[in-house]
């Protein structure tokens, strides 16, 4: 009986502690989520210059692949020429930033302010490279993110757009509005579509005798639902409303790739990066690293833009339990939606 008891104390204090902890990472949560709204910020401002740390880590190694005895005279040549390199005029400067996308696409207010910040700076002959990594998401939050884009071409600035893995579906919106779009070898580009996935379980709730009263103001507020039964009509519906939003994302990449075949491209499918430069959907096979080192070898300006956020342990804390819910769901959405384009 003793150990019994022993053994449900032990019990319990492991649910006490589990059931704590959870409220714990709830509040820091909600205490985080506070603070973020209250900033206004996405975060503080950083540039790092590529083109010098690039250079920099080039005379680490010729110097360390030069005997001891030549190593003092090689580096005061190098010190000299390094010198003369920052008196001479930079033949062009280029920006770089970064978009990681997920479902939401939830990079984009950080993208906004950056090109904010850069259309500000920009000068003629200034070009912008985004890096970026897509597999889609959201039609509503795709369109935001191609439209901060549009405002680089709007303010006069070169544009160009490197894919090493993935620019699909929404990723894809965001890509053609490169003026010049580079892609790796096997990076995934197109599926220049739309899709809908909505489970109904009616038939369950209607076998176990649960009704579901659904009121609506208006012929179309509700075409499918989860819980209650869906009509020819309300299908009809909500297939036109999908050809329509397919309608206008390919109205929007054929203003921005003119030269495309949309009837041959725009048919959901995806193409590897060696397959899509035949079918005009990139310029060029390459990544972003081989584009840049050409870059460093013209002497360019390279500096890389990016948004940092600093916050303390409640926030760290919040953001990661968050952050790690978000991921799981997004993996799993992002995991079916992917179904649809990989290959193996």
């Amino acid at each position: 009986m003793i150990e019994w008891l022993a053994e449900y104390g032990m019990f319990l204090a492991k649910t006490a502690t589990l059931v704590f902890a959870l409220a714990l990472v709830l509040a820091l949560m909600a205490r985080g989520r506070r603070r973020g709204g209250d900033s206004g910020s996405t975060g503080q401002l950083r540039v790092t210059s590529l083109d010098a740390r690039f250079s920099g880590r080039q005379r680490q190694l010729q110097l360390a692949a030069t005997p001891k005895s030549g190593r003092r005279q090689l580096a005061k040549r190098l010190k000299r020429e390094e010198k003369q390199a920052a008196k001479a005029a930079v033949n062009e400067r280029v920006w770089v930033l970064d978009f990681e996308g997920d479902l939401k696409a939830s990079a984009t207010p950080a993208l906004s302010e950056l090109i904010s910040l850069l259309i500000a700076q920009l000068e003629s002959g200034d070009e912008v490279v985004l890096r970026l990594t897509s597999g889609g998401g959201l039609v509503h939050s795709y369109g935001l993110a191609a439209a901060q884009l549009d405002r680089l071409r709007d303010a006069g600035a070169r544009l160009t757009v490197c894919v090493d893995k993935v620019a699909a579906s929404g990723g894809y919106m965001m890509a053609c509005c490169a003026h010049h779009l580079i892609a790796a070898p096997f990076a995934v580009i197109g599926s220049i579509g739309v899709v809908a996935q909505i489970p109904n379980v009616h038939r369950l709730l209607k076998k176990h005798d649960v009704d579901v009263e659904l009121l609506t103001a208006g012929r179309y507020k509700r075409t499918l639902t989860v819980l209650g039964e869906n009509s020819e009509e309300g299908r009809a519906k909500f297939l036109e409303d999908l050809q329509s939003t397919h309608d206008l994302f390919k109205q929007y990449v054929g203003e921005r790739r003119p030269q495309l075949d949309l009837e041959q491209v725009a048919t959901g499918e995806i193409w590897y990066g060696s397959e899509a430069l035949p079918q005009g959907l990139i310029d060029a096979v390459g990544t972003s690293d081989a584009y840049l080192l050409e870059k460093f070898s013209s002497q360019a300006r390279v500096l890389h833009v990016s948004l940092t956020s600093r916050r303390g342990l409640a926030g760290r804390l919040a953001k990661g339990a968050e952050a790690g819910v978000e991921r799981t769901l997004d993996r799993v959405l992002e995991r079916l939606g992917r179904l649809g384009w990989e290959r193996h």
